[in-house]
């Protein structure tokens, strides 16, 4: 540039085309071309782009990627079988280094492009719905749950309910607690794919009956996001993480689910009193308008029950859900019964409809019978007092019984927290008789060989033998100062 200024000042000053030429030791040439030249204004660098054999192809070749994004990912295009096709099917004269620098450019494209989100804009009354999941204390027994978040994008208020499962019959009274505590119902929700309501596959949205029925009665519209694309409800995958932070830590204990969800719905919008992250208001202040956008309640609540119908067994039992028996009566031997299912609950009627009985509904892969003597643990082991009239103490053997009876109330409480839990783990008959298995074989019962034995049971394996009884009271003098 400084030549270039100096060869314009030269000629303003009037020299001539050859003098600036020799001064400069330039062509002259050279010198009217700067001095014909109006914009010196800088231009974007930009590298000069060569063509390449592989140009006709490149077409081709993105046809090709775009169709492996429908294969399994280990039948996919390598770039070698890119080149090999190429040059078979094409007669491509090009290298393999070269088709390989292009896939591995074009795969670093499409993989940016993926990572580029709209900034979604959301209006008042609109809502995102999806599950987390966390460990709470049920009744003494840790157990890992799934909670229900619902939150409005456009104040970021969320809303939570603590359930076993993550089906239809949990989401719709999740809903339909909310809606009562809110005092309406969001405009459109939108739920992930993998929700228990239904789910999307490719334009085609299919719903379970239940949650159709759900949303005819509450009149929302509703959709489901792209598979593995949680950013489009980037709101609520946030909130699951904020409720579980701010109100699961420590793990709380829940003695009762419908008292606990009651109280968790306030202390949701406890967490709303401060400002919007980027809009700078109080979140429950914005939330007002959220509230200002609901549809009113339907004159009649929904009932969130499904129906199915089941056999009685030769004791009057009842399955459902897999592994759960419940009970009704002998009398409906045979019968062909209909049930209730709702989302806590499992009522059970006879054939003409008539009410017959209600349980508490069973989740989990452990078999489960209200009718096993199981099902009291979970009390007992809050009151042990009742331990001598208990059906559990019941159905135990003579000498495990004794053994039991002769311990102290701390010792007494220990040991039902081990047949709790292993009872959730591989059911009721399973750990009763791996317990009279430990104690005939060990005189007692311990957490590892209960646990083992009820596995092996439960599992229709054949329960671990000993040659002959053990005595572990030398261990017990040493580690515990109990005597032989």
């Amino acid at each position: 540039m400084p030549t270039i200024n100096s060869i314009r000042q030269q000629r303003r000053d009037g020299c001539s085309v050859a003098e600036i030429a020799r001064r400069n030791g330039v062509s002259r040439d050279t010198v009217y071309k700067y001095l014909k030249r109006d914009d010196f204004s800088p231009t974007p660098p930009a590298r000069k782009r060569r063509p390449s054999k592989l140009d006709p192809y490149k077409p081709l070749i993105r046809q090709w990627i775009e169709d492996d994004s429908t294969t399994w990912r280990k039948q996919r295009h390598t770039a070698k079988r890119i080149w090999q096709r190429l040059v078979e099917e094409c007669g491509a004269d090009v290298s393999a280094s070269t088709v390989g620098r292009y896939v591995k450019a074009l795969r670093a494209e499409n993989r940016a492009a993926s990572e580029r989100f709209l900034d979604l804009a959301w209006e008042p009354g609109e809502a995102q719905a999806d599950f987390g999941e966390a460990d709470f204390y049920v009744m003494g027994v840790r157990r890992r749950l799934s909670y229900f978040v619902l939150t409005f994008p456009y104040s970021n208020v969320g809303l939570a309910q603590v359930f076993p499962g993550e089906n239809a019959e949990c989401v719709c009274q999740a809903l339909k607690d909310i809606f009562s505590y809110i005092g309406g119902v969001p405009k459109r929700i939108i739920f992930d794919n993998a929700a228990g309501v239904g789910r999307r596959t490719a334009d085609k949205v299919r719903t379970t009956e239940l949650f159709g029925r759900f949303a005819a009665h509450y009149g929302f519209a509703y959709a489901f996001c792209n598979p593995a694309s949680g950013h489009e409800k980037g709101s609520v995958e946030n909130k699951v993480g904020a409720v579980r932070r701010s109100l699961f830590v420590p793990v709380p204990q829940v003695t009762s689910m419908g008292a606990f969800n009651k109280n968790l719905l306030g202390r949701c919008m406890a967490l709303s009193r401060k400002g919007h992250w980027i809009k700078g208001e109080p979140e429950d202040r914005l939330f007002a308008e959220d509230r200002l956008a609901l549809s009113g309640l339907p004159a009649k609540p929904f009932e969130v029950v499904r129906y199915a119908t089941a056999r009685a067994d030769k004791k009057g039992k009842v399955r459902a859900d897999g592994p759960h028996f419940y009970s009704t009566d002998p009398a409906f031997s045979g019968c062909e019964m209909l049930l209730g299912l709702g989302a806590t609950t499992l009522r059970v009627f006879d054939g003409a409809g008539t009410f017959v009985c209600e349980h508490a509904r069973a989740y989990g892969d452990a078999p489960t019978d209200t009718t096993d003597p199981g099902s009291q643990l979970h009390l007992l082991c809050l009151k042990p007092a009742g331990w001598r009239s208990s059906r559990v103490r019941a159905a135990l053997s003579e000498d495990v019984r004794s053994w039991m009876d002769g311990l102290g109330r701390d010792e007494l409480k220990e040991e039902l927290r081990l047949l709790r839990d292993e009872t959730a783990r591989s059911g009721w008959e399973a750990t009763r008789q791996a317990a009279e298995l430990a104690y005939g074989s060990t005189g007692r019962i311990d957490r590892a060989s209960v646990a083992v034995g009820a596995a092996r049971i439960a599992s229709g394996a054949e329960a671990i033998a000993y040659d002959e009884p053990v005595d572990l009271s030398g261990y017990d003098s040493v580690f515990f100062g109990r005597g032989a």
